[in-house]
């Protein structure tokens, strides 16, 4: 669940890919840009490249994009129950093992869609397990654990001057906060195909998409080829063992191979 067309792609697209390839199934849930938008077909290209489906787009409208969404307000400032609302009905219509989001900063540039998108998800993450709870959204489906895409600061070294040359902030988190690292370069090819995917911001000067179409590819792999997460919240299975983004099986599980988990 991610705030723009391009997030999924930069944040977890390496994650996607391997999962489906796995044969799980995924799924992108992007809370901004209507449907017929031109940032939505690029969305759904670059969904079809990592194997997620068709998006799933709640429409509002970016936050300093009024006609991404003709006619609805802002995700800022739409009414946070009905965003929570829409969240819970993708939940328990996907039904989900883990739930990946923005973290806590909105990513590195702390983007305020990217933050809303944060907090939001993660009370759509409860909420969508208590049936008392937006009843007319489905039968309730509690996933197993929620985890935000972050970045550590040992892994900014190259990212943080790129944004920092076209006046961006670089909100990365400590490096303990992190205890998922994913090895993805076995899927790079197609995340990049998915990055590319989105071709307006490929096209213009400071989106990253475009920051990083302009680099080497050597140095390009090393900034994408890892991605990063901290685990918000994660269920104990029977016998007390940790539900965890890397141990791949099941529908919407996520990672596989090639993944560390820092917490043991």
């Amino acid at each position: 669940m991610f705030a723009h067309p391009d997030d999924e792609a930069l944040l977890a697209g390496g994650v996607l890919a391997r999962h489906a390839a796995s044969g799980a199934r995924t799924a992108v849930v992007t809370a901004t840009w209507a449907p017929g938008t031109h940032r939505a077909a690029e969305l759904a290209d670059a969904t079809a490249i990592l194997g997620a489906g068709p998006p799933l787009l709640l429409g509002y409208a970016d936050h300093r994009i009024p006609h991404s969404a003709p006619g609805r307000p802002r995700l800022c400032d739409a009414p946070p129950d009905e965003v929570i609302g829409l969240l819970v009905g993708h939940i328990r219509a996907l039904r989900p093992e883990i739930v990946v989001t923005h973290d806590a900063y909105g990513q590195l540039t702390g983007h305020p869609d990217h933050r809303r998108t944060h907090r939001l998800t993660a009370l759509a993450f409860t909420a969508s397990g208590l049936e008392h709870l937006y009843p007319d959204a489905g039968e309730p489906w509690q996933p197993k654990a929620l985890y935000a895409a972050t970045h550590p600061h040992s892994a900014v070294a190259d990212l943080g001057p790129l944004l920092a040359g076209v006046d961006k902030s670089v909100l990365s988190v400590p490096d303990g906060m992190v205890d998922t690292a994913v090895d993805v370069r076995p899927w790079l090819d197609r995340k990049w195909d998915a990055i590319l995917a989105h071709r307006s911001e490929v096209a213009k000067a400071r989106p990253l998409p475009a920051l990083l179409s302009r680099l080497p590819p050597e140095v390009r792999a090393r900034i994408i080829g890892t991605e990063y997460f901290t685990a918000v919240h994660r269920a104990r299975e029977p016998g007390g063992r940790l539900n965890r983004l890397t141990a791949g099986g099941g529908a919407g599980a996520a990672a596989g191979a090639g993944a560390s988990d820092r917490t043991g």
